[in-house]
């Protein structure tokens, strides 16, 4: 029997005050017998959200949908993007509604803030962020079918327990399925949320047992599931051509021509929108099929750009302008602790060194895209986007519509990384689909995906550290150069003044200096982590050995470190939010870990070293290790790699946190080797991956061994914190095995090379 949803009959309200009782839980009856739950509550980690949007004070968070033979569909409220959120929060209301896993069929909900609250993907936030409200939605749906069965025998319902998908009296031995008793659950009053029993964890029968992706069947047939895959009547195909140059928009273009080319239906110039990062400046064109656009746009379009300012800014700019801000006043002290050159006066080692890293592209498998409709001032969407209600705004903005009258549609997105936080095709799509009035699938090629991208920021470290007589770090300095304007870093570019070693360095200065690019920066997989952990471990490792000191005993010792109390904001500064506070014990745990399961210090043959890194990232503690052989000076492969993480007390879904681990492991290869986007007279320079090459599947380690340290700590997230120690573990082996230490990435341009 097919299962259908209904919508609650009571949104919250709009001020986010508390709402009543009454509407902590709908239950409504459905065609066929079957019940739906829709779970009001008050928000939970307005940290995590207010990363990402405004918080909200009221979260209606999840529909359970359970028919009368037994099927339990549960909706998946947050985007897909290969992270695996599609079944794990599912998993989490089927635990305690004790629903056997079998029943579960999942559906992706579309955007509806109303009714789901907060729906992002990114920051690894999903299961801190849903780890309680959606056990809470299983937890009420149990107690609403355990109180339809004791109405039915007419017995108390303490005397009911459950086991999966069946609630049982236990005094007589009677019992109902949950299908069974779907019709008279939905006539059950709400229960008081505060009287939510969860379950003991010694039960758990869901978390913490695998379960398989929830669309894995029809990944690998082929089936239509993601955004490039939307198909409609009466569609048309379009391609954006924008400004090689960013901020560029266009003077002129020939669109008579390109509109006399068979199957062109429009062409024409869009100016750019009242926010240029959600709407730049282009020329569209529409077709009767994707080849015709893009064969138009390669062949036939001639476009006369305004370039503007960014076209005098490149690479080499940049570079050159941030060793002469290092040598000059910080902008900003971010953090400053004890007198620092005193220290160095006084230190037996003092080690300079100068680091960087480039900017990035995401280059997601699939590339941008976004099918929109538009139709009696109506606008509806499908996108495969991290954001969608950002994007809404963005779009109802450009086009000058209500949000109201916008319906976005969720599509499962083939690879993310960040570029989708960002939703600029989504709005290019709905301009051109309210444009020519009808149905428009929007498609970049490769070489536009990265030629405009949200770049991971590149950015200059210039350190100097001091070492005592006993091999202790006395005095840190790292004057860090980003961009930025007013103060202000740009998106992503940012370093906290309490980055570790922060706190645990007696004498200690993290500065800061800006520089503006016209270059559209954005978060890329663990922001900001994915750079600095690079530069943070490689510099411990370089003072490790000029201590010569065992580099995981060095990070041991630093780790046993007194810390400093967390910097106090200034008197009058608002503070959206209080900072994560790193746990010392938690990194030291996973740091022995994988320590012990590398089987560090053991003899290598030559030209075979260990590298070990850690870092600490959106809340989670992960140490790594890579084990490196050189076939000659710079041909280097990775012949096995251990990863230690410590999210909490549950890996929720195993199967898939192995292979997150293992992902996050070869991208981090790919970001050592190959991954670099170089600016040229304000665009980029690559333009596909034959200058860009991600890790090969030959090239990978043989083995990649994840393991996880439990912990008493509410479980987090994992699509990030994995990724940033294996860069630094990668070229602290290479120190090792060859002497050569690594202060800039990639590889690549300096000669080495994948084995």
């Amino acid at each position: 029997m097919a299962t259908t949803f209904a919508k609650s009959q009571e949104a919250p309200k709009p001020n986010g005050e508390p709402i009543s009782r009454r509407s902590f839980l709908r239950a409504t009856a459905l065609a066929g017998g079957g019940m739906v739950l829709a779970y009001y509550i008050e928000p939970v980690q307005k940290v995590l959200a207010a990363q990402f949007g405004p918080p909200v004070k009221l979260l209606p968070t999840s529909f359970i949908a359970i028919a009368s033979d037994g099927t339990v569909t549960i909706i998946a409220k947050n985007p897909e993007i290969g992270q695996g959120v599609k079944t794990m929060l599912p998993m989490l209301v089927a635990e305690e509604l004790d629903c056997d896993w079998n029943d579960v069929r999942i559906e992706q909900g579309d955007l509806d803030p109303a009714k789901y609250g907060l729906q992002i993907a990114g920051g690894s936030t999903a299961t801190p962020m849903n780890w309680e409200p959606m056990r809470r939605v299983g937890a009420a749906g149990r107690r609403m079918l355990i109180a339809a069965a004791a109405e039915t025998w007419g017995v108390p319902e303490s005397e009911c327990s459950t086991t999966p998908s069946r609630v049982h009296h236990n005094p007589s031995g009677r019992s109902l399925t949950y299908g069974e008793l779907a019709s008279k659950g939905a006539t059950m009053p709400p229960p008081d949320p505060t009287t939510l029993k969860m379950k003991d964890p010694k039960e758990y029968r869901v978390i913490g047992k695998n379960a398989a992706n929830a669309d894995i069947k029809k990944i690998v047939t082929g089936k239509p599931l993601y955004g490039i895959d939307v198909n409609m009547p009466g569609m048309l195909y379009a391609n954006y051509e924008k400004c090689p140059v960013f901020g560029g928009k266009v003077a002129s273009a020939n669109l008579e021509e390109v509109k006399a080319l068979p199957g062109i239906r429009h062409a024409f110039i869009v100016e750019p929108g009242p926010d240029p990062t959600a709407l730049a400046g282009g020329v569209a064109i529409v077709a009767d099929s994707w080849y015709q656009a893009r064969n138009a746009r390669d062949n036939k379009l001639k476009v006369v750009w305004e370039e503007g300012p960014t076209a005098s800014q490149s690479s080499q700019l940049y570079a050159s302008n941030a060793v002469e801000l290092s040598k000059k006043e910080p902008g900003q002290v971010l953090r400053k602790d004890g007198d620092v050159d005193a220290a160095f006066g006084r230190a037996a080692h003092v080690v300079e060194a100068a680091y960087s890293y480039p900017f990035l592209s995401h280059v997601p498998l699939e590339p941008q895209n976004c099918t929109a409709s538009f139709k009696d001032g109506k606008l509806e969407v499908w996108a495969p986007s991290q954001t969608p209600a950002t994007g809404l705004a963005q779009t109802a903005r450009a086009l000058g519509i209500d949000q109201k009258d916008i319906k976005v549609h969720l599509t499962r997105v083939g690879g993310g990384f960040g570029r989708r936080l960002t939703d600029d095709y989504m709005v290019e799509a709905a301009v051109i689909a309210q444009k020519v009035g009808v149905p428009v699938k929007l498609l970049w090629t490769r070489e536009q995906d990265m030629a405009h991208d949200f770049y991971r920021p590149a950015g200059f470290h210039f350190l100097k550290g001091g070492i005592d007589a006993n091999g202790k770090i006395i005095s840190w300095r790292n004057h860090f150069v980003t961009f930025g304007e007013n103060g202000r870093f740009a998106q992503s570019a940012g370093l906290s003044g309490e980055e570790f070693p922060s706190r645990f360095i007696p004498n200690f200065s993290q500065l800061a200096s800006m520089m503006p690019t016209g270059v559209p920066t954005g978060a890329l997989r663990a922001p900001g982590s994915n750079a600095i952990a690079f530069v943070m471990q490689s510099f411990i490792d370089e003072l490790a050995h000029a201590a010569s000191k065992d580099p995981v005993q060095f990070r041991l010792d630093l780790l046993a470190m007194t810390p400093l109390p967390p910097a106090t904001p200034a008197r009058g500064t608002a503070v959206a939010f209080a900072p994560v506070a790193f746990d010392q014990a938690r990194m030291r745990a996973v740091l022995e870990k994988v320590a012990e399961r590398s089987k560090w210090g053991r003899k290598l043959p030559a030209g075979a070293a260990l590298g070990v890194a850690f870092h600490f990232s959106h809340r989670g503690y992960f140490a790594e290790v890579a084990e490196l052989r050189t076939t000659s000076s710079k041909t280097l492969k990775i012949t096995k790699a251990w990863v230690v993480g410590d999210i909490g007390s549950y890996v929720i879904n195993p199967r898939a946190a192995e292979s997150i681990v293992q992902g996050a492991v070869i991208e981090g290869m790919s970001h050592v080797m190959g991954y670099e986007i170089t600016i040229d007279a304000g665009r980029a320079v690559q333009s596909n991956f034959h200058q860009y090459p991600p890790l090969r599947l030959t090239q990978a380690p043989a083995e990649i061994d994840v393991s996880f340290v439990k912990t008493d700590n509410p479980p987090t997230g994992l699509g990030e914190p994995g990724l940033p120690p294996m860069i630094p573990a990668i070229t602290n082996a290479i120190f090792t095995a060859t002497g050569q230490r690594i202060r800039s990435l990639p590889l690549e341009p300096q000669g080495y090379r994948w084995a």
